[in-house]
């Protein structure tokens, strides 16, 4: 790839099965989730179809950092190397700050860039394209189809005497309303689609009549790029996660993605929003305040270029634990027939706001419990309880303890006293990196007694 650009060409993904055509598996959502359980299902065998709403090249509205869990996947797919050749920014540090004005830095040390893979950023139009482009020729090589430009209509549900059952999709290819209608069946239909899935929706929603969004646990994004933002020089250093008043809970980051372009954007939890009229009501008019009359960080604005048309936002569905679960944690994210992954599972750190890391994590899972030949009749229920009981058994006790650190956030003089104590002992901001830059969770950051004494004790 290099300095061609070629994120930017289109993608060309071969025939468009017939209506009608069975596979193993159909993947809903081409992002980096819906590729990856593409991929993995590919190389394990499967036929597999994967469906994608957009046509590449495509945006998709994101902080753009890519993390060290994410990174171990996209080696092991082999997107690494190609990332690695195109214009990127690598991450050395993170700043945190709080809304008193206190700040730390956490330095990855050289030696650590392995250990640690803190990762990388840049634009989800550059790693979106890579990772869906590896999944069309795996998928393909592997006698499946990708098929650009699909909006699913409905997912078809089979009721039988002894409960549900998702058999496949139906939908439209090209426009709307002037695209071909096509329906495709599979043993295993795994929704990839985002926050708003239709395969999440019907799990939730149609068949079990469960929660699908609740405002505590969903939260607002509003991205921006900008050029020449003081502070963001070159194509290594820190990207900045700042914890203000404005914001809360949530936060106003800072992520450059190549050289001289940045990442700006705000997050916050729905619930918070809807608590407050005014400026907090619209993270638009949030963001146009923090970077042209802040105290704080207006002056990094003034020279800066806003990129027109660049301003989106989106919604991020948290991991954060239920307190009252209709079923599973944190909610209900498989049935017979199906299983979901990434944000369509609801597993976004409800800390740091990282989606991509858990989206290939779960992506993966899903071969631990789906057999091309042994489940060709159809994925069952036992596999679908034991995917989601895996899948939280694997991501619990992260998801929750980021949970609890969002409430520090709240809670304004104790993070700034936190992060006043993580400037004076590093092992704190090693614990803050841990949530966003380590390959492994840490068992002893799920011990509260580890977080106490750590942070209170000398």
């Amino acid at each position: 790839m290099g300095d061609t650009e070629e994120w930017k060409k289109p993608i060309e993904t071969g025939p468009i099965p017939e209506s009608g055509d069975v596979f193993d598996v159909i993947v809903v959502g081409g992002g980096p989730g819906g590729s990856a359980a593409a991929s993995y299902h590919a190389m394990a065998g499967s036929r597999v179809l994967l469906l994608e709403k957009e046509v590449w090249p495509r945006d998709k509205i994101c902080g753009d950092a890519v993390g060290g869990k994410s990174l171990s996947h996209v080696a092991e797919l082999g997107v690494k190397g190609m990332i690695e050749k195109t214009p990127h920014y690598r991450v050395d540090s993170i700043i945190f700050s709080s809304s008193d004005g206190s700040e730390v830095r956490v330095m990855l040390p050289e030696e650590d860039f392995e250990r640690m893979e803190a990762g990388y950023a840049l634009p989800r139009l550059q790693f979106d394209y890579m990772m869906f482009k590896q999944a069309t020729e795996l998928v393909i090589k592997s006698g499946g189809a990708v098929i650009q430009e699909f909006t699913v209509k409905d997912v078809d549900v089979n009721k039988g005497d002894e409960g549900s059952t998702i058999t496949g999709i139906t939908g439209f290819v090209g426009h709307r309303k002037k695209g071909a209608m096509r329906s495709y069946s599979s043993a295993l239909t795994i929704g990839a689609g985002g926050y708003n899935c239709p395969v999440a929706r019907t799990i939730t929603e149609s068949v079990y009549e469960e929660p699908f969004r609740e405002a505590d646990h969903f939260c607002g994004g509003y991205r921006e790029y900008w050029t020449g933002v003081e502070g963001c020089d070159g194509d290594t250093g820190p990207i900045e996660i700042h914890f203000i008043d404005e914001v809360n809970p949530g936060y106003f980051w800072i992520f450059p993605v190549n050289e001289n372009v940045v990442n700006v954007g705000v997050g916050m939890v729905i619930s918070e929003q809807r608590k407050h009229g005014g400026m907090r009501s619209s993270l638009k008019k949030m963001q146009k305040w923090i970077t042209t009359e802040s105290d704080r960080f207006s002056n990094r604005f003034k020279k800066a270029q806003m990129v027109e048309g660049s301003g989106r936002g989106w919604q991020l569905p948290f991991g954060s634990p239920r307190k009252s679960p209709a079923s599973f944690q944190p909610r209900r994210n498989a049935m017979a027939g199906a299983m979901c992954i990434g944000d369509s599972a609801s597993l976004v750190d409800p800390f740091t706001g990282e989606g991509i890391g858990n989206a290939l994590l779960s992506a993966k899972l899903t071969t631990e419990f789906f057999d091309p030949k042994e489940h060709s009749e159809g994925f069952p229920e036992d596999q679908a309880t034991a995917y989601m009981e895996a899948l939280w058994g694997e991501l619990g006790n992260e998801l929750s303890n980021s949970y609890r650190l969002q409430g520090i956030v709240k809670r304004k003089r104790l993070m700034s006293w936190f992060v006043r104590r993580a400037s004076k002992k590093p092992k704190i901001g090693e614990i803050l990196t841990e949530m966003i830059a380590s390959k492994e969770s840490q068992e002893n950051l799920y011990s509260k007694w580890f977080l106490f004494k750590t942070i209170v004790l000398p």
